[in-house]
Formats: structure tokens, C-alpha cells, sequence
């Protein structure tokens, strides 16, 4: 019976662990979790969650409350950076929800009815949808760049979210639209259990259906999915629609949660945390392959390097500075290339002492 081979057997934990770290989500978790434990050392009580009048309050559920917003609009942004898109009028599209959402409540005769409050959800809803069917049409059907289409309307439309405001803050008192942001629902906040909803039923259609192939296919080699017959405008309009409706979700949150609406500064640059959420979370802006999961990392990242940031004391006007850090680190870490330059290590010629020996074989076959 041959002895097990001591070098085969020690290989296996090594590419084990390889495996695991080549693995997309392996570095966002990773950093994840080591922000979370640098927090440790800063907040001794901050993994402590206690329950308060049946509701859970905590750092951690403070990170997924706040962070909701963020991830449902990185979530329609990973879709379109798929297909080799991007679309920057995400945060132009909040502004104009909670406007939208906020006017439609304070004008109505009863705010504090649940019908006033849907009504003014399917409203921001519905105009949500029609921004992102318009850039899907420049982009899908009259070719222009993506970034150029929602470039126009991430400058016209918080102009138009300050029309609707009248440039004022449009302030709200309503139980019900206070629960899309601010509530509680089975002693989670609301705003986090709407959020995993979304993202189950995203990761449903994209990964238990076609969908997510062809999207992929479209990112991937636009030509060849042409040739196949796959039509890419359809998917590219779908991509920009979706995107649009998941940025009106967060802006009814964001305005819910404070009860008021901001024309100005509501959703402002959430657009380009959405972009690092998704490059974070191991998606290539080239389009193709993309990670739901990823993308739901690299958003909790960002909020927890902001509670972070906060909790130092840092004033505000640098707080980009280390968010700009942290996704160089975390970028560069992912990088299988810088990663294989920093565990290079000069050691013996194997390669020539092999082919030394080979010569040597040689020589005593054919003396």
C-alpha cells in the first residue's frame, strides 16, 4: 500500500484557502468585517443590539437602516453597469421621488391616510419608471452615451425636484408614509426588510431566469448577443427603468425616515456611491459578470466607513477623503495582479534545476 504523499496532502489546505480568497465576495466581506471590528476598538458596546418597546437598536441595525437607501440604488446600478452602461441621474431621480411623494401628502385633505400615502408612492413610483424609460430610449435607441444621457438629467432633474419643492423643504406629518423609512415592522426597521425584499426578488429573476444571462450576454459582447438574436434594446430600457425604480424606493425612504423633502441635497452624489458600491462589491464597469451580492457588500462598506468616520469625529468635509482610501485599498486588494506582485518571493531556479536534470536523464539514455 503506497504512503499518502506528504506534499500532495499539504497542498490541499493551500488550495483551499486560494480558492476561497479568488472568490468575488471574499475581499468585500473581508474588509467588511474588518471595519466592523475596528469599530470594536473605538465603541466597546457597538455589536450590542438590545430591544427597546419591541423595536432592535444598535449600531449594527443603525448601518442596515441608514445603508437601505444606498443599497437599493447600487442594486438598479450594478444592472446597468452590466451592460456596459452607467447611469448618474440616480440621485437627480431621489430628489424628484421624495418631492413628488412629500407634495402629493402635504396638498392632499387627509395626509395621514394610507391611501394619500399610496397614492403618492405609486406617483414617485410611476414618474420614477418614465426617467428611466427616457434613458433607456437615448441610450437603447438614439445611441447616445450612456453617461452623456444621464449626465442631462442628473443636472435637470434636481432642478425639477426644486420645482416641485418651490425650493422650499417640504415638510410632512403622516404615520404612514413615516413607516417607509422611519418605522418598524416585526421589530426590524422597515426600511431594511423592504430593502432584502427587493434584493430577493432581483437576485430571483437574474439568477433563476434568463434574465440575468442576457443581461450578461448584452454587457459581455453586445455583437454576438445581436447576431443570436437577443434584442438588446429591450434589455438595455429594462436595465435604465429598473435602475430608475429602485433610486425612487430610496428616495421615498430617505425623505420618509426625515419627514420632510429636499430638492437640493436629498440623494446628493449617492450616485457615484453607488458606482464604488458596485466596483467594491467585484463588478468590471467593462459590463458582462456582475455580483448582486458584491454589490450589497460594497454598500454596507461605504455606510460603515461613514458610521465610522463619524463615530472618530472627523469633520465632514474630509470624510471623502477616507472613503477614496478605502476603496483604493479595497480595490487593490481584489486585484489578483497587485496581490500576486506582493507574495512573489525570489527563491531557486526550479524550473532550470529541472531542466538540468532532464539533461542529465538524457545523457545516460543516449550515452
Amino acid at each position: 500500500m503506497t504512503p499518502p504523499d506528504d506534499t500532495v496532502t499539504g497542498t490541499r489546505p493551500a488550495a483551499g484557502a486560494r480558492r476561497l480568497t479568488e472568490h468575488r465576495l471574499f475581499w468585500p466581506a473581508a474588509v467588511l468585517a474588518a471595519l466592523l471590528l475596528g469599530n470594536v476598538a473605538l465603541t466597546h458596546d457597538f455589536f450590542a443590539v438590545r430591544v427597546q418597546n419591541g423595536h432592535l437598536y444598535g449600531s449594527l441595525v443603525d448601518i442596515l437602516q441608514f445603508g437601505a437607501p444606498l443599497v437599493l440604488v447600487s442594486l438598479g446600478m450594478t444592472l446597468v453597469i452590466a451592460t456596459r452602461g452607467i447611469d448618474l441621474s440616480v440621485g437627480s431621480t431621489v430628489a424628484i421621488a421624495g418631492a413628488l411623494a412629500c407634495e402629493h401628502i402635504a396638498t392632499a385633505e387627509d395626509p395621514g391616510s394610507l391611501g394619500t400615502v399610496l397614492s403618492a408612492v405609486a406617483v414617485a413610483v410611476g414618474v420614477a419608471a418614465a426617467i428611466g424609460l427616457v434613458n433607456g430610449f437615448l441610450v437603447a435607441r438614439l445611441g447616445v452615451q450612456p453617461i452623456v444621457a444621464t449626465l442631462v438629467l442628473m443636472v435637470a432633474g434636481r432642478g425639477v425636484a426644486q420645482l416641485i419643492t418651490d425650493g422650499q423643504i417640504i415638510s410632512v406629518s403622516s404615520s404612514a408614509y413615516k413607516m417607509i423609512g422611519g418605522g418598524y415592522w416585526l421589530t426590524l426597521p422597515f426600511a431594511v426588510l423592504l430593502a432584502a425584499a427587493l434584493i430577493a426578488v432581483a437576485s430571483l429573476v437574474t439568477r433563476r431566469t434568463a434574465l440575468g444571462m442576457l443581461i450578461e450576454s448584452v454587457g459581455g459582447n453586445p455583437v454576438a448577443s445581436r447576431l443570436v438574436g437577443i434584442r438588446a434594446g429591450g434589455i438595455l430600457v429594462m436595465v435604465y427603468v429598473a435602475s430608475a425604480v429602485c433610486a425612487a424606493v430610496a428616495g421615498l425612504m430617505i425623505s420618509s425616515n426625515v419627514s420632510s423633502a429636499d430638492g437640493n441635497n436629498a440623494g446628493l452624489w449617492i450616485e457615484l456611491d453607488a458606482i464604488l458600491a458596485v466596483v467594491i462589491g467585484g463588478t468590471a464597469l467593462t459590463g458582462g459578470r456582475f455580483s448582486l451580492g458584491g454589490t450589497v457588500l460594497g454598500a454596507l462598506i461605504i455606510q460603515t466607513l461613514s458610521t465610522t468616520i463619524y463615530t472618530l469625529g472627523v469633520p465632514p468635509e474630509t470624510t471623502l477623503v477616507f472613503k477614496a482610501l478605502v476603496v483604493i485599498v479595497v480595490c487593490l486588494v481584489q486585484s489578483s495582479a497587485f496581490r500576486a506582485r506582493l507574495s512573489r518571493r525570489r527563491g531557486p531556479a526550479a524550473p532550470a534545476t529541472a531542466a538540468g536534470d532532464g539533461g542529465a536523464r538524457k545523457q545516460e539514455v543516449h550515452p
